[in-house]
Protein backbone atom coordinates (compact mmCIF):
# COMPACT_ATOMS: atom_id res chain seq x y z
CA UNK A 1 0.00 0.00 0.00
CA UNK A 2 1.13 3.55 -0.76
CA UNK A 3 2.03 4.69 2.79
CA UNK A 4 2.29 1.43 4.68
CA UNK A 5 6.07 0.96 4.57
CA UNK A 6 7.17 4.50 5.38
CA UNK A 7 10.04 4.51 7.90
CA UNK A 8 9.75 6.08 11.33
CA UNK A 9 10.66 9.75 11.28
CA UNK A 10 13.31 10.69 13.88
CA UNK A 11 12.91 13.78 16.02
CA UNK A 12 15.57 16.47 15.73
CA UNK A 13 17.00 15.88 19.20
CA UNK A 14 17.14 12.11 18.70
CA UNK A 15 18.90 12.47 15.38
CA UNK A 16 21.53 14.87 16.74
CA UNK A 17 22.20 12.62 19.76
CA UNK A 18 22.66 9.63 17.47
CA UNK A 19 24.99 11.46 15.08
CA UNK A 20 27.23 13.07 17.69
CA UNK A 21 27.47 10.01 19.96
CA UNK A 22 28.57 7.83 17.06
CA UNK A 23 30.97 10.53 15.93
CA UNK A 24 32.51 10.55 19.40
CA UNK A 25 33.05 6.79 19.26
CA UNK A 26 34.59 7.09 15.81
CA UNK A 27 36.95 9.77 17.09
CA UNK A 28 38.13 7.63 20.00
CA UNK A 29 39.22 4.92 17.57
CA UNK A 30 41.75 7.23 15.93
CA UNK A 31 44.33 9.85 16.89
CA UNK A 32 45.08 13.47 16.09
CA UNK A 33 43.91 14.92 12.82
CA UNK A 34 42.39 11.61 11.64
CA UNK A 35 40.14 11.56 14.69
CA UNK A 36 38.72 14.99 13.89
CA UNK A 37 38.05 14.11 10.27
CA UNK A 38 36.47 10.79 11.23
CA UNK A 39 34.13 12.56 13.66
CA UNK A 40 33.15 15.11 11.02
CA UNK A 41 32.43 12.49 8.36
CA UNK A 42 30.54 10.18 10.73
CA UNK A 43 28.22 12.88 12.08
CA UNK A 44 27.59 14.41 8.66
CA UNK A 45 26.86 11.05 7.03
CA UNK A 46 24.41 10.00 9.73
CA UNK A 47 22.54 13.30 9.61
CA UNK A 48 22.51 13.61 5.84
CA UNK A 49 21.60 9.98 5.17
CA UNK A 50 18.82 9.89 7.75
CA UNK A 51 17.30 13.12 6.50
CA UNK A 52 17.55 12.00 2.89
CA UNK A 53 15.84 8.74 3.82
CA UNK A 54 12.99 10.66 5.40
CA UNK A 55 12.38 12.73 2.26
CA UNK A 56 12.99 10.11 -0.44
CA UNK A 57 10.98 7.32 1.20
CA UNK A 58 7.76 9.21 0.50
CA UNK A 59 6.12 8.76 -2.91
CA UNK A 60 5.78 11.71 -5.26
CA UNK A 61 2.23 12.89 -4.61
CA UNK A 62 1.91 14.37 -8.10
CA UNK A 63 3.07 11.38 -10.13
CA UNK A 64 3.07 8.27 -7.92
CA UNK A 65 -0.03 8.55 -5.72
CA UNK A 66 -3.40 7.36 -7.00
CA UNK A 67 -6.05 10.15 -7.06
CA UNK A 68 -8.03 8.34 -4.36
CA UNK A 69 -5.04 8.15 -2.04
CA UNK A 70 -4.13 11.77 -2.74
CA UNK A 71 -7.55 13.06 -1.71
CA UNK A 72 -7.79 10.65 1.19
CA UNK A 73 -4.37 11.75 2.43
CA UNK A 74 -5.35 15.39 2.04
CA UNK A 75 -8.44 14.74 4.16
CA UNK A 76 -6.30 13.24 6.92
CA UNK A 77 -3.31 15.59 6.71
CA UNK A 78 -2.59 18.75 4.73
CA UNK A 79 -0.69 17.41 1.71
CA UNK A 80 0.68 20.82 0.75
CA UNK A 81 2.13 21.31 4.23
CA UNK A 82 3.54 17.79 4.18
CA UNK A 83 5.22 18.32 0.82
CA UNK A 84 6.73 21.58 2.06
CA UNK A 85 8.04 19.84 5.18
CA UNK A 86 9.60 17.09 3.08
CA UNK A 87 11.22 19.72 0.88
CA UNK A 88 12.74 21.39 3.95
CA UNK A 89 14.07 18.05 5.23
CA UNK A 90 15.65 17.36 1.84
CA UNK A 91 17.19 20.84 1.88
CA UNK A 92 18.73 20.13 5.28
CA UNK A 93 20.24 16.89 4.01
CA UNK A 94 21.93 18.71 1.14
CA UNK A 95 23.15 21.52 3.39
CA UNK A 96 24.84 19.07 5.73
CA UNK A 97 26.49 17.33 2.76
CA UNK A 98 27.88 20.69 1.68
CA UNK A 99 29.11 21.44 5.21
CA UNK A 100 30.98 18.14 5.30
CA UNK A 101 32.78 18.95 2.05
CA UNK A 102 33.51 22.52 3.15
CA UNK A 103 35.01 21.54 6.50
CA UNK A 104 36.91 18.56 5.16
CA UNK A 105 38.68 20.95 2.81
CA UNK A 106 39.44 23.34 5.68
CA UNK A 107 40.74 20.57 7.93
CA UNK A 108 43.13 19.26 5.28
CA UNK A 109 44.95 22.59 5.34
CA UNK A 110 45.22 22.79 9.15
CA UNK A 111 46.96 21.26 12.12
CA UNK A 112 45.33 19.15 14.81
CA UNK A 113 44.14 22.00 17.05
CA UNK A 114 42.73 24.01 14.17
CA UNK A 115 41.11 20.86 12.79
CA UNK A 116 39.42 20.37 16.16
CA UNK A 117 38.09 23.95 16.04
CA UNK A 118 36.79 23.40 12.51
CA UNK A 119 35.09 20.16 13.55
CA UNK A 120 33.37 21.83 16.51
CA UNK A 121 32.25 24.69 14.29
CA UNK A 122 30.87 22.21 11.76
CA UNK A 123 28.99 20.38 14.50
CA UNK A 124 27.42 23.61 15.69
CA UNK A 125 26.29 24.53 12.19
CA UNK A 126 24.89 21.04 11.61
CA UNK A 127 22.94 21.28 14.85
CA UNK A 128 21.54 24.66 13.77
CA UNK A 129 20.34 23.17 10.49
CA UNK A 130 18.62 20.23 12.19
CA UNK A 131 17.07 22.52 14.80
CA UNK A 132 15.73 24.66 11.95
CA UNK A 133 13.71 21.73 10.59
CA UNK A 134 12.54 20.43 13.97
CA UNK A 135 8.92 21.33 13.23
CA UNK A 136 9.16 19.88 9.72
CA UNK A 137 10.31 16.53 11.11
CA UNK A 138 7.38 16.57 13.52
CA UNK A 139 4.99 17.31 10.63
CA UNK A 140 6.38 14.43 8.58
CA UNK A 141 6.31 12.05 11.55
CA UNK A 142 2.72 12.86 12.43
CA UNK A 143 1.68 12.48 8.80
CA UNK A 144 3.41 9.11 8.57
CA UNK A 145 1.63 7.86 11.68
CA UNK A 146 -1.73 9.06 10.36
CA UNK A 147 -1.38 7.74 6.81
CA UNK A 148 0.21 4.35 7.38
CA UNK A 149 -3.14 2.93 8.54
CA UNK A 150 -5.10 3.98 5.45
CA UNK A 151 -6.92 1.09 3.80
CA UNK A 152 -5.25 -0.94 1.06
CA UNK A 153 -7.22 -0.06 -2.07
CA UNK A 154 -6.28 -1.81 -5.31
CA UNK A 155 -7.15 0.13 -8.47
CA UNK A 156 -7.03 -3.05 -10.59
CA UNK A 157 -9.86 -4.72 -8.63
CA UNK A 158 -13.53 -3.76 -9.03
CA UNK A 159 -14.91 -1.66 -6.19
CA UNK A 160 -18.43 -1.29 -4.82
CA UNK A 161 -18.91 1.77 -2.63
CA UNK A 162 -21.60 1.75 0.04
CA UNK A 163 -22.90 5.25 0.74
CA UNK A 164 -25.69 7.07 2.54
CA UNK A 165 -26.51 8.93 5.72
CA UNK A 166 -25.07 7.82 9.09
CA UNK A 167 -26.77 4.92 10.87
CA UNK A 168 -28.70 3.63 7.85
CA UNK A 169 -26.92 0.25 8.01
CA UNK A 170 -23.88 0.64 5.75
CA UNK A 171 -21.39 -1.03 8.09
CA UNK A 172 -23.87 -3.78 8.95
CA UNK A 173 -24.27 -4.57 5.25
CA UNK A 174 -20.52 -4.61 4.59
CA UNK A 175 -19.88 -6.81 7.60
CA UNK A 176 -22.57 -9.25 6.52
CA UNK A 177 -21.20 -9.78 3.01
CA UNK A 178 -17.47 -9.72 3.78
CA UNK A 179 -14.96 -10.76 6.39
CA UNK A 180 -14.74 -7.18 7.65
CA UNK A 181 -15.69 -6.42 11.23
CA UNK A 182 -16.24 -2.68 11.27
CA UNK A 183 -17.55 -1.08 14.44
CA UNK A 184 -21.34 -0.75 14.53
CA UNK A 185 -23.11 1.68 16.85
CA UNK A 186 -26.11 4.00 16.89
CA UNK A 187 -24.36 7.36 16.84
CA UNK A 188 -23.18 9.49 13.90
CA UNK A 189 -19.81 8.90 12.26
CA UNK A 190 -19.13 5.54 13.87
CA UNK A 191 -17.03 4.80 10.79
CA UNK A 192 -14.06 7.08 11.42
CA UNK A 193 -12.35 6.33 8.11
CA UNK A 194 -12.91 4.47 4.88
CA UNK A 195 -13.07 0.73 5.62
CA UNK A 196 -12.67 -2.05 3.08
CA UNK A 197 -13.82 -5.65 2.86
CA UNK A 198 -13.59 -8.29 0.13
CA UNK A 199 -15.70 -11.02 -1.37
CA UNK A 200 -15.32 -13.27 -4.41
CA UNK A 201 -17.66 -14.08 -7.27
CA UNK A 202 -16.67 -16.29 -10.19
CA UNK A 203 -13.04 -16.18 -9.05
CA UNK A 204 -13.02 -12.39 -9.18
CA UNK A 205 -12.19 -10.54 -5.98
CA UNK A 206 -14.36 -7.50 -5.34
CA UNK A 207 -13.60 -4.66 -2.96
CA UNK A 208 -16.54 -3.26 -1.01
CA UNK A 209 -15.94 0.12 0.55
CA UNK A 210 -17.75 1.29 3.67
CA UNK A 211 -17.62 5.08 3.63
CA UNK A 212 -18.22 7.44 6.55
CA UNK A 213 -21.71 8.94 6.60
CA UNK A 214 -21.73 12.06 4.44
CA UNK A 215 -24.18 14.78 5.27
CA UNK A 216 -26.23 16.63 2.69
CA UNK A 217 -24.44 19.95 2.70
CA UNK A 218 -22.13 21.89 0.34
CA UNK A 219 -18.67 20.49 -0.41
CA UNK A 220 -16.89 23.41 1.28
CA UNK A 221 -18.74 22.69 4.53
CA UNK A 222 -17.86 18.99 4.65
CA UNK A 223 -15.34 17.88 7.21
CA UNK A 224 -12.36 15.62 6.61
CA UNK A 225 -14.32 12.43 7.26
CA UNK A 226 -17.00 13.42 4.78
CA UNK A 227 -14.37 14.35 2.19
CA UNK A 228 -12.96 10.83 2.49
CA UNK A 229 -16.34 9.44 1.48
CA UNK A 230 -16.67 11.82 -1.45
CA UNK A 231 -13.17 10.89 -2.60
CA UNK A 232 -14.03 7.21 -2.43
CA UNK A 233 -17.16 7.73 -4.48
CA UNK A 234 -15.35 9.85 -7.05
CA UNK A 235 -12.30 7.70 -7.70
CA UNK A 236 -13.17 4.18 -6.58
CA UNK A 237 -16.74 3.37 -7.38
CA UNK A 238 -17.48 0.92 -10.17
CA UNK A 239 -20.95 0.80 -8.61
CA UNK A 240 -22.59 2.53 -5.65
CA UNK A 241 -24.98 0.92 -3.22
CA UNK A 242 -26.89 3.86 -1.72
CA UNK A 243 -28.62 2.82 1.48
CA UNK A 244 -31.82 4.51 2.65
CA UNK A 245 -33.66 4.14 5.94
CA UNK A 246 -37.34 4.89 5.49
CA UNK A 247 -38.10 4.00 9.10
CA UNK A 248 -36.48 7.18 10.40
CA UNK A 249 -34.50 5.23 13.00
CA UNK A 250 -31.25 6.67 11.63
CA UNK A 251 -32.26 10.11 12.87
CA UNK A 252 -32.49 11.76 9.46
CA UNK A 253 -35.74 12.36 7.52
CA UNK A 254 -36.17 10.44 4.28
CA UNK A 255 -36.45 13.75 2.40
CA UNK A 256 -32.90 14.66 3.39
CA UNK A 257 -31.65 11.20 2.44
CA UNK A 258 -33.25 11.52 -1.01
CA UNK A 259 -31.63 14.91 -1.53
CA UNK A 260 -28.23 13.33 -0.85
CA UNK A 261 -29.09 10.49 -3.23
CA UNK A 262 -29.89 13.03 -5.96
CA UNK A 263 -26.50 14.68 -5.41
CA UNK A 264 -24.70 11.34 -5.66
CA UNK A 265 -26.56 10.37 -8.83
CA UNK A 266 -25.80 13.73 -10.43
CA UNK A 267 -22.16 13.99 -9.42
CA UNK A 268 -20.79 10.50 -10.00
CA UNK A 269 -20.63 8.39 -13.14
CA UNK A 270 -20.87 4.96 -11.51
CA UNK A 271 -24.25 3.18 -11.57
CA UNK A 272 -26.20 3.73 -8.35
CA UNK A 273 -28.34 1.01 -6.79
CA UNK A 274 -30.88 2.45 -4.35
CA UNK A 275 -31.52 0.08 -1.44
CA UNK A 276 -34.07 0.52 1.32
CA UNK A 277 -32.65 -1.11 4.44
CA UNK A 278 -34.68 -1.98 7.55
CA UNK A 279 -37.49 -3.13 5.27
CA UNK A 280 -38.92 -5.07 8.20
CA UNK A 281 -39.79 -1.68 9.69
CA UNK A 282 -40.66 0.41 6.64
CA UNK A 283 -40.64 0.21 2.83
CA UNK A 284 -42.19 3.64 2.38
CA UNK A 285 -39.74 4.83 -0.29
CA UNK A 286 -39.11 3.98 -3.92
CA UNK A 287 -35.98 1.86 -4.30
CA UNK A 288 -34.32 -0.68 -6.56
CA UNK A 289 -34.23 -3.24 -3.77
CA UNK A 290 -35.51 -3.74 -0.24
CA UNK A 291 -33.55 -5.58 2.42
CA UNK A 292 -33.19 -6.00 6.16
CA UNK A 293 -29.64 -6.68 7.22
CA UNK A 294 -30.81 -7.29 10.78
CA UNK A 295 -33.24 -10.01 9.61
CA UNK A 296 -30.96 -11.32 6.86
CA UNK A 297 -33.54 -10.57 4.16
CA UNK A 298 -32.42 -9.99 0.53
CA UNK A 299 -28.82 -9.14 1.49
CA UNK A 300 -27.36 -11.56 -1.05
CA UNK A 301 -29.76 -10.32 -3.71
CA UNK A 302 -28.53 -6.75 -3.21
CA UNK A 303 -24.93 -7.92 -3.52
CA UNK A 304 -25.82 -9.76 -6.74
CA UNK A 305 -27.31 -6.55 -8.13
CA UNK A 306 -24.14 -4.65 -7.28
CA UNK A 307 -21.92 -7.24 -8.99
CA UNK A 308 -24.12 -7.12 -12.07
CA UNK A 309 -23.97 -3.31 -12.10
CA UNK A 310 -20.16 -3.39 -11.98
CA UNK A 311 -20.08 -5.65 -15.03
CA UNK A 312 -16.40 -6.41 -14.51
CA UNK A 313 -14.70 -8.46 -17.20
CA UNK A 314 -11.16 -9.56 -16.35
CA UNK A 315 -8.48 -8.92 -18.92
CA UNK A 316 -7.64 -12.53 -19.68
CA UNK A 317 -5.06 -13.59 -22.28
CA UNK A 318 -6.44 -15.23 -25.40
CA UNK A 319 -5.02 -18.26 -27.10
CA UNK A 320 -1.98 -17.58 -29.16
CA UNK A 321 -0.76 -14.69 -26.98
CA UNK A 322 2.73 -15.03 -25.54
Amino acid sequence: MTFEDLPTTPRAEELLDKAFSRASRAGRAKDGWDAQESMLITAANILSDNLANVSTSWPDFEFEVEPFYYELADAVVNVDELRQALSEVNWASRQIDELRSEYQAKMRRSGVETARKHRKQAFARMADIVDEIEDDLLTVGEARDALKTLPDIRPDEPAIVVAGYPNVGKSSFVNRVTRASNEIASYPFTTKAVQIGHFERDRIRYQIIDTPGILDRPEEERNGIERQAVSALTHLADAVVFVLDASGDCGYPIEAQLELLAEVEERFDAPVIVVCNKSDRSTDVEADAYMSVAEGENVDAVLDMAVEAVGFEPDLPTRGEN
